[in-house]
């Protein structure tokens, strides 16, 4: 029978339960390849109880540097009997299944079409260890040796790992150290050559760090000059906040008195969150929080406010799978629209896209800009693929000599020089109004802030005109913004082509794998990858310059190609949404499908004579 085989380039995934202590020793698993020089990028997918349901940990193992999912499995480790058929029917024929045969299972359990490596866990362990959780926590470790034996992945590079993850604890060190090496030794000696994957020594890594988008967006916060955060706990957000926590108690106290010079508040609730946090921006503070789709739902009336009132406030949605409770602790791209005019009445906010840690630090850190130079609410929209999953990239760069953007600030001597001062008076016609921050000057530059209509001066007021002239000039501000936020990406493919794909966040790594599989196809496609909106010219042009446009997102709606419509006016005929909503992340292999699928709808041939598909 035929058999897999590869050398560095592979998608091993593990099938457990939650609570089975299963997580660090699979992180360590996919640690080992970077230490080896292998880019690698894992994925947890995890349930929203405690312990009990299933949970998969899935390891691209590519020295190409791919960091989206490919699709497909390689090696499935099943270690839950609960989710046997469905791991199983999993793995690319020509796999290999590797399984705990202490108990034999009957043939029709298996496929004729994939290799079976069965190693009697539950034996080895209970040989050795005497109590019941020691027995299911170190079975881990043990075939975490076995698959370093089958894999030819060095052995010292995990003993390093678990030696720096017990450091100071002896009585953990040994018995890991020892569970490691059973396994090890078992298979090298009765399973040697049962598998065709193998990993080599490589110099793929580089300089990259390794790195979640939330701690990466953590940072990002603490670099944009946040001093306030306020947060409710909820998944998958809860850790950004957590991190921003750690990062400041480094970074944000004063050498001289030890005194915090940052704010955390955690909550009762969203609603007092996102209030701390337009209180604080409204006196002048950096201020965020970080929340999920739910949150979001509750903060809808205070986001609105900062919006009328022109508070200063930045927001970051790690979404998740919705709606109502949804999926907790799945992935999705499902808040844009909800994001984007959050509030009643006719309102728009700036969204930022990131597509990995980098962006989620660079993002964070732009957003705070943004808020203070808008005078608005700004939206940092990751999920939870970015947001909690580890992955390769780029070092951060930090300027200490950064300033920070605190935009149109009149300050007490232009009042004091009798500068005119009118908090919603448009002087400079790009829509954004001049404000005081509290207590600058005894006398002048005061005004109320209401969230009911009033004029350039802050004076109430209901007549219609006046409320026109206000909301005319927000639009405009909005207008402003198309310049200032990040551009978008284009990639062409070097030919003439009549396809495009629009896409964002998260989708970004599987794409790139993608388009080269669709070249590969004789699909030629150019891409513009977004990265905020409001949306700029650049993204009416790509349009416009392509008969079909493929819109490539994680929700059910095709929300971004409703926005799409909705804001550019686009031709409906000419976007084709391409949708994917499971909870799991997209796919390489997915997207290149689809697309495929599509072209050859359309009856499009492929490239001849210097003419594309």
């Amino acid at each position: 029978m035929k058999r897999i085989e590869a050398v560095n380039d592979f998608v091993i995934k593990f099938a457990n339960v939650n609570g089975s202590g299963s997580a660090s020793a699979n992180e360590l698993f996919a640690k080992s390849f970077l230490r080896m020089g292998i880019p690698v990028s894992p994925r947890n997918i995890f349930p929203s109880n405690i312990q009990g349901l299933p949970t998969w940990y899935e390891v691209r193992v590519t020295e190409a540097g791919w960091l989206g999912r490919r699709g497909g499995v390689d090696l499935m480790v099943a270690m839950n009997p609960q989710t046997w058929d469905q791991d199983v029917r999993e793995i690319d024929p020509g796999g290999y299944l590797f399984y705990d045969d202490t108990k034999p299972l009957p043939k029709s359990k298996f496929r004729d079409d994939i290799h079976v490596v069965g190693m009697p866990l539950t034996e080895i362990t209970n040989a050795t260890f005497t109590d019941s959780r020691e027995r299911q926590l170190f079975k881990n470790i043990v075939y975490i040796g076995a698959l370093a034996a089958l894999l030819d992945i060095e052995p010292g590079v995990i003993a390093e790992l678990i030696g720096e993850q017990y450091k100071g604890k002896e009585k953990l060190l040994k018995p890991n150290l020892n569970a490691f090496q059973m396994g090890y030794h078992y298979a090298e000696e009765k399973l040697k050559d049962t598998v065709g994957l193998k990993a080599k020594r490589a110099y793929g890594v580089g300089d990259q760090i390794f790195i979640d988008g939330n701690s990466a967006a953590g940072l990002g916060m603490v670099y944009g000059g946040a001093t306030v955060c306020a947060w409710y706990p909820i998944t998958p957000s809860s850790s950004l906040a957590e991190a921003f926590q750690r990062y400041c108690a480094r970074l944000r106290v004063d050498k001289d008195s030890g005194r915090n010079r940052h704010a955390i508040v955690q909550a009762e609730d969203e609603l007092a969150s996102i209030g701390i946090v337009v209180g604080a921006g409204w006196n002048g503070a950096r201020a965020f929080t970080a929340t999920s789709g739910p949150g979001i739902s509750l903060m809808t009336e205070f986001i609105g406010l900062a919006y009328f009132a022109e508070i200063p406030v930045t927001i970051v949605d790690v979404q998740r799978g919705g709606p109502s409770t949804g999926m907790p602790t799945r992935t999705q791209q499902s808040d844009i629209l909800a994001c984007a005019y959050a509030s009643h009445g006719d309102t728009k906010h700036v969204l930022l896209f990131p597509e990995d840690p980098y962006e989620c630090f660079e993002h964070a850190a732009a957003a705070l800009d943004l808020a203070d130079r808008l005078q608005t609410p700004v939206f940092v929209m990751t999920d939870l693929d970015i947001g909690m999953n580890q992955r390769l990239t780029k070092p951060f760069t930090w300027d200490d000599a950064r300033r920070y953007d605190r935009g149109k600030v009149m300050t007490a001597e232009q009042l004091e020089a009798g500068k005119e001062f009118g908090r919603y008076l448009d002087v400079d016609g790009d829509g954004i109004p001049y404000r005081t921050y509290p207590g600058t000057h005894p006398t002048k530059g005061s005004f109320f802030t209401r969230g009911t209509t009033r004029d350039r001066y802050a004076r109430y007021s209901e007549e219609g005109s006046v409320y026109v002239d206000n909301v005319q000039r927000l639009l405009h501000k909005f207008e402003t913004a198309k310049a200032l936020v990040p551009q978008p990406v284009l990639h062409e493919c070097g030919k003439k082509t009549r396809f495009g794909a629009i896409y964002y966040g998260s989708t970004s790594p599987a794409m790139a794998e993608a388009i080269k599989a669709l070249e590969a196809a004789g699909i030629a496609l150019d891409t513009l990858r977004l990265r905020a909106f409001p949306f700029s010219e650049a993204v009416t042009d790509f349009i416009a310059e392509h008969d079909q446009v493929f819109v490539v997102e994680q929700n059910r709606d095709a929300q971004l190609r409703t926005m799409l419509l909705s804001e550019l006016n686009a031709d409906p005929a000419k976007l084709m949404p391409v949708l994917h909503f499971d909870g799991t992340p997209i796919t390489a292999r997915f997207i290149a499908a689809e697309i495929s699928e599509r072209v050859q709808i359309l009856n499009v041939s492929p490239i001849k004579k210097g003419k594309a598909a």
